[in-house]
């Protein structure tokens, strides 16, 4: 039986993130994904001004209940971004109504980066937020979002062992969840990932290449969705999600150089169905 997902994010109409991303990288991969946006922006916000922005907050319930009505449900379900309190309370009612009992629930708690919350985010953010990852089966934070749901403070790398090991073990005992961590490094040239599952740690590295885009959160945790939807165990499903990281961003340096717009993660998508044995 093919594998269906809900992703439920916002939809940035030019950029490259979020639903964008996350609808064609897990479809690529043969897996029916389905969405309920919470917004439309007209671009994303990194770098563009005057965009637009039309909140779905209130559709977001009434598209989980006529799933429901119809007899729709799904075998998993991954959120990324939400833009208020409200709708993570809103979120966390909908995952019930629209998972199946066995399914799982993936988390990316996008809500900060480089110390930081986003812009527009209450100081008390990443505690609702929390809420919302104690009711999944594997989060997959940032340093920074990681940092701000323990309550420590945030530290720039390169990391330590120590420091990095502190955070996983902490995130999964607070959350009773798996944990994937991004943007681990040690060394100038190697950056990825660390995982931590039934008390084992381990760590997925790829070329650290010292250039910032936007949206490669989203296409991380899409590829990693995609690959543990496709039977991939934790660890194997991490490094096969930063390898195509890591692919995306070389392909978007050779076909087009422009932070703004994103990664050309299309390009690289024959690589991941590769790695996937699809």
């Amino acid at each position: 039986m093919q594998k269906r997902i809900a992703a439920i994010h916002d939809i940035s109409c030019f950029g490259k993130c979020s639903l964008t991303v996350a609808l064609p990288i897990i479809s690529a991969a043969g897996i029916e994904t389905t969405v309920i946006p919470t917004a439309i922006l007209s671009t994303h916000t990194g770098g563009f001004k005057g965009f637009t922005f039309c909140d779905l907050t209130s559709e977001i319930l009434p598209v989980a209940n006529h799933w429901k009505s119809e007899g729709i449900s799904v075998d998993a379900v991954y959120t990324g971004y939400l833009g208020s309190k409200e709708q993570i309370e809103i979120v966390m009612k909908t995952v019930d109504i629209i998972k199946e009992k066995d399914g799982i629930l993936i988390v990316d708690p996008a809500m900060a980066d480089n110390g930081k919350l986003y812009v527009g985010f209450p100081e008390d953010f990443p505690l609702e937020m929390l809420n919302l990852c104690k009711m999944a089966d594997i989060i997959v934070p940032n340093i920074t979002e990681a940092a701000m749901l323990l309550g420590i403070p945030y530290k720039e790398g390169p990391y330590d062992k120590a420091y990095i090991e502190d955070i996983l073990i902490k995130l999964s005992e607070v959350t009773n969840s798996k944990v994937v961590l991004t943007g681990v490094w040690f060394e100038e040239t190697k950056l990825g990932a660390a995982t931590y599952e039934n008390g084992k740690i381990e760590y997925c590295f790829s070329e650290r290449i010292n250039t910032l885009y936007h949206g490669t959160g989203d296409v991380f945790a899409s590829a990693l969705v995609s690959s543990l939807l496709n039977g991939k165990g934790l660890k194997d499903a991490a490094q096969i999600a930063v390898d195509f990281t890591c692919g995306s961003i070389k392909k978007t340096q050779l076909l087009r150089p422009n932070d703004k717009y994103g990664v050309c993660f299309e390009a690289e998508i024959p690589n991941l169905i590769k790695e996937l044995e699809l």
